[in-house]
């Protein structure tokens, strides 16, 4: 997937914060206890709408908190947060940060590289820089700076996401990336020694695609090796039962036998038109947590995608698809974009109305049994 799609399965608050209606003040201390938390397992914590209170906001992140999880993911992209070379705008990530620290979740950091089939986006003040000294350091300066100002409770970091497509569809250079992070990785390990920096493959396109190539070069770079997946097939179907998908997880551990792994972004979809159903969700709930409790020593992080639907219609997939045979339902891509946008819209495990699906109670249930 690309970067739009990366955006639209991944983004958690960033926009909602962007459009908040009310600003009362700061965020405060949880005076309520908490489950103890396992800060290995995650949930990405997301909005039902994007117009929101921070009120709002922050009653998603208590019914977020009845999980147990203890991480979730900030999702950065460089042309917001340094709009102007080396004055940064953290207005949101400030407010999304003290959420985190507040309620006691540890959080892995993506800052867009690499996105798909695209790179950055860099801000305009960069122009489209190529791989080499001068974005190394300039990357390595921001990061440094993200990686300073919430010391202490970002502990992981992405920088290049669904390498898969940005090498395979955009025909990028292996060589090239893996180099420039190489000299990203050491610079920064020298300022935070106790951050774990890595790359993330989309382990579904992977499989589809028989990509297995570009996942082994970079086995053993970085501390792990972080995946997202959907069940699904090349036009978004959801075409495995749950016990097939928990069989795909135990692929990525075959692809990387030196390294930690990690599941940067894991779902199952409810969308009916798709073949999604509460019931699969729920199961697949259960097999995944129990492959992560089989091979946990293995693993870095393992993120629940995520906490809430959207409405439908409003997950809007801007990509473009590969026009291959396995595509060829219409003239266009807007049949492949339409599933992923339905994927996306019922990925949730709390319905728009603030309803549970049997997934909610699935997930609490499992993260206390690990």
């Amino acid at each position: 997937m690309d970067k739009k799609v990366f955006l639209a399965i991944g983004i958690a608050l960033v926009a909602a914060i962007a459009v908040l209606v009310a600003l009362p003040g700061g965020t405060q201390e949880n005076p309520f206890p908490t489950l103890q938390k396992n800060d290995k397992l995650g949930l990405i914590v997301n909005t039902p709408t994007q117009q929101v209170t921070l009120d709002q906001i922050k009653q998603v992140y208590s019914r977020a908190d009845e999980s147990g999880a203890g991480r979730t993911n900030l999702y950065m992209f460089w042309n917001g947060v340094e709009p102007e070379q080396e004055k940064y705008n953290w207005k949101d990530t400030d407010i999304l940060m003290s959420l985190n620290k507040n309620n006691d979740l540890q959080v892995t950091l993506y800052f867009s590289i690499i996105n798909g089939r695209t790179v950055g986006p860099y801000p305009a003040w960069m122009g489209t820089p190529g791989f080499g000294t001068s974005l190394e350091q300039k990357a390595t300066r921001t990061i440094d700076a993200v990686l300073t100002r919430y010391d202490g409770v970002i502990d992981n970091v992405i920088i290049g996401a669904q390498l898969d497509s940005y090498f395979d569809d955009a025909e990028g250079s292996v060589g090239l990336y893996k180099e420039s992070f190489n000299n990203i990785y050491a610079e920064l390990k020298q300022k935070h020694p106790d951050v774990k920096i890595g790359n993330a493959f989309s382990l579904n396109n992977v499989l589809n695609k028989n990509l297995q190539n570009y996942v082994t070069e970079f086995a053993e770079t970085g501390d792990f090796v972080a995946f997202t997946y959907l069940p699904v097939d090349r036009i978004n179907d959801i075409t495995k039962t749950p016990a097939e998908a928990q069989a795909d997880l135990q692929k990525a551990l075959e692809l990387v036998p030196n390294n930690q792994i990690a599941f940067f972004e894991l779902s199952w979809s409810t969308a009916s038109d798709i073949n999604g159903s509460e019931e699969n969700q729920a199961e697949f709930i259960k097999l995944a947590y129990e492959f992560y409790r089989q091979n946990h020593s293995k693993i870095e992080f393992f993120n629940w995608y995520r906490t809430y639907d959207r409405p439908a219609g409003s997950c809007v997939i801007d990509q473009k698809f590969d026009q291959s045979s396995t595509v060829s339902l219409t003239n266009n891509d807007q049949y492949v974009r339409e599933r992923l946008g339905s994927y996306t819209c019922n990925a949730g495990l709390i319905k728009t109305d603030n309803s549970a699906k049997s997934g909610w109670s699935e997930l609490k249930n499992q993260i206390r049994a690990s």
